[in-house]
């Protein structure tokens, strides 16, 4: 395994398990999973205003993650178990290979909230250990799902919200769009399980490639925030990885589209040749 790696960036994409909703809220109605699904949405539509199921009742159908290097360099970016996705072969892989890589950080956008649990909770649904993550004989602060254990997960939202003290209102897309990249496309979280239920899961699986770019590129901004970049390496990050995205593109139609929609930071730092020169602040001399 490449020792250099240090960021597992990654975004699942799930689905709900109708036979499961059926089987635990519904016993006795012989209810088919589609059947179950529409009703459990339409009792969450009517209490809470949102019709989206816990994730405790979903399943991953795709998981992507992007390998990171120490010096923030993309490496590649892989869809676990492809072409088949199946979940419990996902699940291992994205476990087993956390552990195989030396654990590297893990970075998600909001996957503090969704996208860990969910692989908590896959892990546990198809038997897999994870004792590394689920360290909890260790300090708190050292235990692997501490929520500010940043070497273990970074979530950038919640480095953008100070953990949750405010609310990032627009989420991935705001993010990713104001950095000049395409952020939400032609695909919605919300049209996944259609999808799923037509047997297209490398639709789904592009997708995700696109979500992970996104995250790739405010990952690269959130630490030029930090101080841990440099605007100008942040840049040439940036380049760099289009030179990828371009030398991929036929392998991957998410590539292909997202090199479609590609926008670039509209950089105010940088001023034509012929600019006035801009007064600084002070007493002038004189």
């Amino acid at each position: 395994m490449n020792q250099d790696i240090k960021y597992f960036i990654f975004d699942v994409e799930s689905v709900a398990d109708g036979d499961l909703i059926a089987r635990t809220k519904y016993p006795g109605q012989s209810l088919s999973p589609e059947q179950a699904i529409r009703r459990f949405r339409q009792e969450l539509l009517t209490t809470s205003g949102r019709d989206f199921i816990p994730y405790t009742f979903h399943i991953p159908v795709a998981i992507l993650i992007a390998k990171v290097r120490h010096d923030l360099t993309l490496e590649d970016i892989v869809s676990l178990d492809a072409p088949l996705h199946r979940p419990h072969v996902m699940t291992r892989h994205f476990w087993l290979g956390w552990e195989k890589y030396q654990e590297p950080t893990w970075v998600t956008f909001n996957g503090r909230t969704f996208d860990l649990p969910l692989m908590e909770h896959a892990a546990y649904r198809y038997g897999i250990a994870v004792p590394k993550w689920f360290n909890l004989q260790g300090r708190s602060f050292e235990q692997c799902r501490n929520r500010y254990n940043l070497s273990a997960h970074i979530d950038l939202q919640e480095i953008l919200t100070n953990f949750g003290a405010t609310w990032f209102r627009g989420g991935l897309n705001l993010a990713a769009s104001i950095l000049g990249k395409p952020g939400k496309m032609d695909i919605q979280g919300d049209m996944v399980y259609d999808l799923y239920q037509q047997g297209r899961l490398e639709e789904i699986s592009e997708y995700c490639r696109c979500d992970v770019l996104d995250s790739y590129f405010v990952f690269l901004r959130t630490m030029v925030l930090t101080g841990e970049l440099t605007l100008e390496r942040e840049q040439h990050l940036v380049a760099e990885a289009k030179n990828m995205l371009t030398a991929q593109a036929d392998q991957h139609a998410g590539y292909r589209l997202y090199l479609q929609r590609w926008g670039d930071w509209d950089n105010p730092w940088t001023e034509p040749a012929d600019a006035p020169a801009t007064a600084s602040h002070g007493t002038s001399q004189g």
